[in-house]
């Protein structure tokens, strides 16, 4: 008889085994070794009910029905049992045993004791296997430990090869490309309780996050319990290809968003916020009047409603987004020539530039980051004449020099006068600091002699403009030589003179300390030394500025125009000038891509009789749509 029937003639249940000695290593005891330690058997052939409360302790109950079954493959008095019953075959065969006659049960403590020599050596196996057991799961936990300290290492292992390939060498000293953004970054309560602590950031925000209820977390902006209720507004985002790794999205109107937007060109027409207001009322997240309207709002001076318009459309924007498209992976683009995805380029400039102005300079880099991602190649925007301030800003020296020695080859960032005049200070304040090594120090100090001697040959006419913002006043020396003098601010190209007008506005602050005017000035007596003594290299630079600067493309222009530096805008040519600029998109590209095209209005005279109209429109209910 199997040990099986057995345990059904008792009236046992599996795991309720009574304890033995060794229980607290939680080793199954066989019936054999249960009836030696003498079991207590009550009315009807019943264990006690204490017997019963005193099953089996065991962290994984699955683990003695495995044991059970290589229990009922043992052969016991020549028979083998073929089959396993299922739980409520045993419970019914239970409830039977509760009621059976007693010589049954004498039948099997026969058998039981006939069989014991064979089932104490098949205890014995389990017991050492049961060991083993154990032995392995606490070698596997402590692996299991040492392999989730190393779970962000293999997780940048496995971004890095998830095929994205930036041109130029590979990383120098981090693993992430160059253009990596992080969420945690783009986020200005991160930057902001470094400065300031979490409770002075979080104090009066988290009543107000209980309270909202929105269908979606997003990372570029936070939404507001103040925000009208979010309904889909008709914008989505589509995956057009995927090709080499990357992967180009576009962004797409539906028919009633495509109303929307005509309407709103409408109300541009008029010259009249209040008709964007009105549009806004019917379609709170309209992106495009949402842009414009901050515009407005800004120029009011109304900074905290402008900004707060620009965050309700990147929500609007973030939320239409494919489930492939990835803000951090750098493999995603948006084509600048389709007017749908020109919103989200403008939106995300907006914002950065509230950042700065907000005093997160390391959160407006990483928005920085982000956009020049989007469409590395062609900088739509031309991020590159913006990021270096960030970077210096941001006190992230190591990037700004990691940026430059990894572009330096493909993207000649040496022939742009911000990156000339920004790396050397980057090397420099990076030799300032004391936690380096000396030699480290040394070297960075080296590299930045060199690299501002280098930007002072190739741009002379930076340095006058530069002690004029910073109110230094140059000695004879420097002032009366023709190199800096004020030949060389006149004699250089417009574009060119466009650049420096754009870095010195924004950048000039950045040089204001003692100790970087005096390094400045001894570069400065080192290049004229160089200039009286016939460096060949002056020459060399004299001619690249006559040929590389002759006019500044048109991603420069629409750069200056959002920046809305005097300098710099004054700087631009007059065919720029001229031209009406909107500020929800600055200077179109002359290769747009449209997806649908606005309906013409046609001209009253077009329609018949002048009078006619004329009478027409005193009537209560004419509109110009009706034209």
């Amino acid at each position: 008889m199997s040990r099986r029937a057995l345990r059904r003639l008792r009236g046992e249940q599996r795991g309720q085994e009574p304890l033995g000695p060794d229980a607290l290593q939680f080793v199954l005891l066989d019936d054999d070794d249960a009836e030696e330690e003498g079991p207590k058997p009550g009315l009807g052939g019943r264990r006690t009910g204490g017997a019963g409360k005193e099953g089996v302790r065991v962290n994984n109950r699955f683990e003695l029905i495995n044991i059970e079954d290589l229990e009922d493959d043992l052969v016991v008095n020549g028979e083998r049992s073929d089959c396993t019953l299922p739980d409520s075959a045993s419970s019914g065969n239970k409830g039977r045993a509760k009621h059976g006659n007693p010589e049954n049960k004498q039948d099997g403590d026969a058998a039981a004791k006939a069989g014991s020599s064979e089932q104490s050596n098949a205890s014995g196996k389990l017991r050492k296997k049961k060991k083993k057991q154990k032995n392995k799961k606490s070698c596997t936990g402590e692996s299991s430990e040492n392999g989730l300290e190393d779970i962000d290492r293999i997780l940048e292992r496995i971004e890095d090869s998830s095929g994205f390939s930036h041109p130029g060498p590979p990383p120098l000293s981090s693993r992430k490309h160059v253009l990596y953004v992080e969420h945690r970054h783009l986020n200005p309560d991160t930057e902001l309780k470094r400065y300031f602590g979490a409770r002075a950031v979080l104090g009066e925000q988290r009543p107000r996050q209980r309270q909202r209820v929105y269908p979606k977390c997003t990372w570029l902006t936070t939404p507001k319990s103040t925000w009208p209720r979010y309904s889909k507004p008709g914008l989505s985002m589509r995956l057009l290809e995927s090709k080499k790794g990357l992967s180009f999205f576009a962004f797409e109107h539906s028919e009633e968003y495509q109303q929307a937007q005509h309407k709103f060109l409408v109300a541009v027409e008029s010259m009249e916020p209040n008709n964007i207001v009105a549009l806004l009322q019917t379609s709170p997240y309209h992106v495009d009047s949402l842009l414009q309207l901050s515009d407005a709002c800004r120029f009011q001076e109304d900074q905290e409603m402008a900004r707060d318009l620009i965050e309700r459309a990147l929500y609007s924007m973030e939320c239409a987004f494919h489930p492939l498209f990835s803000l951090t992976s750098g493999t995603c683009r948006l084509d600048y020539r389709r007017p749908e995805n020109r919103s989200f380029y403008l939106a995300l400039y907006k914002q950065m530039s509230f950042l700065e102005k907000r005093g997160c300079p390391r959160t407006a880099l990483e928005y920085c980051k982000l956009i020049l991602s989007l469409e590395p190649d062609e900088d739509p925007l031309c991020m590159l004449l913006l990021i270096d301030h960030l970077a210096l800003r941001a006190r992230n020296y190591e990037y700004l020099i990691r940026l430059f020695q990894e572009w330096e080859a493909h993207r000649n960032l040496s022939q742009l006068p911000n990156f000339a005049f920004s790396v050397p200070l980057a090397y420099f304040l990076l030799s300032q600091q004391t936690d380096l090594p000396e030699h480290e120090l040394s070297s960075a100090r080296q590299q930045a002699s060199l690299l501002i001697q280098q930007a002072l040959t190739m741009f002379p006419g930076v340095l006058m403009p530069l002690l004029e913002y910073c109110s230094v006043r140059p000695d004879a020396t420097v002032s009366n030589h023709r190199f800096f003098g004020p030949d060389a601010e006149i004699s250089q190209p417009p574009a060119l003179s466009q650049l420096v007008s754009l870095y010195l506005g924004r950048s000039h602050f950045l040089w204001k300390e003692p100790a970087i005017m005096s390094w400045l000035e001894e570069n400065v007596h080192e290049v004229l030394e160089a200039v009286d003594s016939g460096d060949p290299a002056v020459e060399a630079c004299e001619n690249r500025r006559k040929v590389l600067y002759q006019r500044a493309p048109r991603n420069i222009h629409r750069h200056v125009i959002l920046s809305e530096i005097k300098e710099a805008v004054a700087a631009l040519p007059s065919d720029v000038t001229t031209q009406s600029v909107m500020g929800f998109d600055p200077l179109p590209p002359v290769d747009t891509i449209y997806s649908y095209v606005r309906p013409e209005r046609l001209s009253p005279v077009s329609h018949g009789n002048t009078i006619a109209l004329f009478f027409r429109s005193l009537l209560p209910n004419y509109t110009t749509e009706q034209l």
